[in-house]
């Protein structure tokens, strides 16, 4: 441990499993307090209580990014236990290995309302948290699949590259504030998760399929959860106390081809 993220206070969506969960332990092992946060509230407890057997400072919260009284209801017990937020991953999201023509309006909306107005609603109630404080690291997950269109996915790419495109435009604003509020997207590849895995394991040949993604990488296997979780150190990090709207991609070089 090399205190990376010492002093901060770092919330995470989706922390209960696979890279969110990744991704709070990580920063509370380089110095961070982590609100770890997920729909699961007893998951998400969970995660704190590891946190805190590890000697760090957690604390579990349930949070439906969808819903915009569990943002409030979240920033204000972290205030209360923490008294500040220097560090917000919007990492909460869902996938739908579904062709247009496949997709129904009420999962498209269904999608929408988690990867793209759960990213919407943090950035939001982050910037209004972390200004106050002298500023903070934004960073909300997209996907590769927010850069490039892939078969199957049109709404998990649409929810993404939505994410993208509004991680730049959130920072211009932020730095015309002049807030030091910094917001960059991390855009993971295929990464060895529960998500990824059902995905697979629905398909009508899942052992086809691994192979087909894993052919895409140019390093030949999927990614792991502390790959990802790295990125956002950085990014969480003064490290990059340079870097607003930019995207970090983890991919294993699949968009390398």
């Amino acid at each position: 441990m090399s205190n990376r993220v010492a002093g901060k206070v770092a919330l995470v969506t989706g922390a209960a499993s696979g890279i969110g969960f990744a991704v709070a332990f990580m920063l509370a092992r380089e110095g961070a307090r982590v609100v770890a946060t997920d729909i699961d509230e007893e998951a998400a407890k969970k995660v704190a209580a590891g946190i805190e057997g590890e000697g760090a400072e957690a604390l579990g919260l349930r949070l439906d990014v969808a819903r915009e009284e569990d943002w409030r209801t979240a920033m204000d017990e972290t205030m209360k236990r923490f008294g500040r937020l220097d560090v917000l991953v919007n990492n909460a999201g869902v996938a739908l290995a579904k062709s247009v023509l496949e997709t129904s309006l009420n999962e498209w909306r269904g999608i929408m309302s988690i990867n793209l107005d759960g990213v919407f609603l943090g950035t939001r109630y982050g910037i209004e948290a972390m200004a106050p404080g002298g500023g903070g690291s934004i960073v909300n997950m997209s996907s590769v699949y927010g850069m490039v269109g892939g078969l199957g996915v049109a709404a998990y790419c649409a929810s993404k590259g939505g994410v993208r495109v509004f991680t730049k435009a959130a920072a211009l604003e932020c730095a015309e504030l002049n807030n030091n509020v910094r917001v960059n997207s991390v855009h993971p590849g295929f990464i060895e998760t529960s998500m990824v895995n059902d995905v697979i394991r629905e398909s009508a040949n899942p052992e086809a399929l691994r192979k087909g993604i894993e052919y895409q990488m140019a390093l030949k296997r999927m990614g792991e959860p502390s790959d990802v979780a790295a990125a956002v150190l950085y990014l969480a990090s003064d490290e990059s106390r340079f870097c607003t709207g930019s995207e970090l991609v983890v991919d294993g070089g699949m968009l390398a081809r």
